[in-house]
């Protein structure tokens, strides 16, 4: 059995801390074996090589642009295999533009009413005993971004949150957005979690054993 690989990609705007946030992550990796590789450019995903030998992207990189022959990579590196993982910052507000990448994440970030609020996130009963979430609290209360998200139907919500109606918003009821989610593409696995503008974000412990879990559920098997 050879060594599982991780690259972490990192870059975008420095006001979700890619370096700090993705720094975070990297003992747990390490500790389960991996060999990891950081790259600070979005070229690496056109190397059909580098990708075809890694197990798990992690991706923290906002906003910006990919380009053509990137995208393509990683979505053929995913459908073939490669594990695909990230959270807020460097998954979902990420390559606003970029369709093709929406379609392969499965959702995108579209707003926080609000801004910094206390809510909560609730892991979806039907999915509880799902490795990425299970034997964790049921009900985790935050004080960061309450994300809105446009999602589509191939995912499999681990946890939500509900925007409640306010008298200064435009919508007229609770409104259920999911915050955790995994998702099978090709014969790859893609797992997002919403939450993460900070580093205090992702080392909330809830938060940080979630995000943990989550990457090496994405991760390919080992071969």
């Amino acid at each position: 059995m050879t060594t599982r690989t991780a690259l972490v990609v990192r870059g975008g705007w420095e006001g979700h801390d890619p370096v700090g946030t993705s720094d975070v992550f990297l003992p747990a990796l390490r500790d389960a074996g991996f060999d990891i590789t950081v790259e600070s450019s979005l070229e690496v995903y056109a190397d059909p090589d580098v990708m075809d030998a890694t197990d798990l992207v992690v991706q923290c990189w906002t906003m910006g642009d990919i380009l053509v022959e990137e995208m393509h990579g990683l979505r053929v590196a995913v459908e073939n295999g490669t594990g695909l993982a990230g959270w807020h910052g460097g998954l979902l507000d990420s390559f606003r533009n970029a369709t093709d990448y929406q379609h392969l994440v499965g959702g995108q970030f579209v707003a926080h009413p609000g801004d910094m609020v206390e809510h909560d996130v609730q892991i979806v009963p039907d999915h509880a005993d799902h490795p990425v979430v299970a034997g964790l609290p049921q009900r985790i209360t935050l004080t960061t971004e309450q994300y809105w998200l446009q999602t589509d139907a191939a995912l499999d919500v681990l946890a939500t949150t509900t925007h409640a109606p306010r008298p200064d918003a435009p919508w007229h009821g609770p409104v259920d957005v999911p915050v955790v989610w995994t998702r099978r593409w090709g014969a790859g696995k893609v797992f997002a979690c919403a939450v993460g503008h900070t580093v205090d974000d992702v080392t909330e412990p809830t938060i940080h054993e979630i995000v943990v879990r989550g990457m090496l559920w994405a991760a390919r098997d080992p071969r």
